[in-house]
């Protein structure tokens, strides 16, 4: 954090917006190369992303804040690696089998997930009103998913996806834990690192055989996906779960006209209703509350 910063939270969601525009950037990237190369899967992926994401983090933050004894010498940070790893694997798997938009929708479920771990393990309030907006966001999954269930096109993917959202939940509470305790860029080299190493056995073998085009694609979206996360990790530092969390609500909407945009994705009538409806009810389930609101809150206790 920025000793005497005079507006944490304006900051805060500043840097929660570009990090969007990354991530977003990132997801596309990805959703261009799998389509050019499909040996380029989410394994994959996710070797390039430690593998480039720690060595940035290295040439820019060496000196500057970060600590690599810290990456395994420190429970927190070694526990942020490793959800971290999984979370990563799990979501570039869903990339390539469900598009860039449906892949990025069902990973932003993880607010839900995260508020409710949030509010028993760090005591972050959770108002009672944010259960029924959470009861409507799962409906809106449901719809989400009724057209592939009713066509027998549901599979291990769209699973895959929602797992991949509660680890991402488990995340940015730890995220949150070391706020105060861990440079940003020591946080995410955990991550790095651990992405990395257990991408290994499944992707080295792929890596040596991919076109020249897939490699500088792949190194690219490694290197906007560090800054968004550095970024991520910046604002987590300044704002409460919650809020910087419904900021992020705002991804499937760019990465999605970005899918329509640049493959020609489409969801269907029905996706986009039960689409809104998620994440519409997430973002009123992890909202912050009003100021009155939680006064009276307060008060009441």
């Amino acid at each position: 954090m920025v000793p005497n910063d005079p507006n944490p939270e304006r900051r805060g969601i500043l840097l929660m917006l570009v990090s969007i525009v990354f991530f977003a950037a990132n997801v596309l990237i990805l959703r261009a190369v799998s389509i050019a190369a499909p040996a380029a899967d989410g394994w994959v992926a996710s070797f390039y992303r430690g593998l480039v994401g720690g060595g940035l983090v290295w040439l820019v933050y060496r000196g500057r804040g970060f600590e690599p004894r810290n990456l395994l010498g420190q429970p927190w940070v070694l526990a942020r690696g490793l959800v971290g790893s999984v979370g990563i694997v799990t979501f570039y798997l869903t990339i390539e089998h469900l598009g860039a938009g449906r892949a990025v929708i069902l990973n932003m479920t993880y607010p839900l997930f995260g508020a409710v771990i949030a509010a028993v393990w760090l005591g972050e309030p959770l108002r009672w009103g944010q259960f029924g907006w959470m009861l409507v966001a799962f409906g809106g999954l449901s719809v989400f998913f009724g057209e592939a269930v009713f066509a027998g096109r549901f599979s291990r993917h769209e699973v895959v996806g929602l797992l991949g959202a509660v680890v991402a939940g488990v995340a940015v509470v730890i995220i949150r834990l070391l706020r105060n305790r861990e440079h940003a860029s020591t946080v995410f080299a955990s991550q790095c690192l651990w992405s990395w190493i257990v991408a290994i056995p499944m992707s080295v073998g792929k890596v040596a055989g991919l076109p020249w085009k897939a490699h500088v694609g792949l190194i690219a979206a490694s290197a906007v996906v560090a800054v968004a996360q550095i970024t991520m990790t910046h604002g987590f530092h300044l704002l409460p779960v919650a809020r910087g969390s419904s900021i992020q609500m705002l991804l499937p909407l760019v990465t999605a006209i970005g899918g329509i945009l640049c493959f020609d994705e489409h969801l269907s009538g029905t996706e986009w209703l039960g689409g809104a409806v998620l994440l519409g009810a997430t973002w009123l389930a992890v909202r912050p509350a009003s100021r009155a609101a939680a006064k009276k809150s307060g008060d009441s206790r």
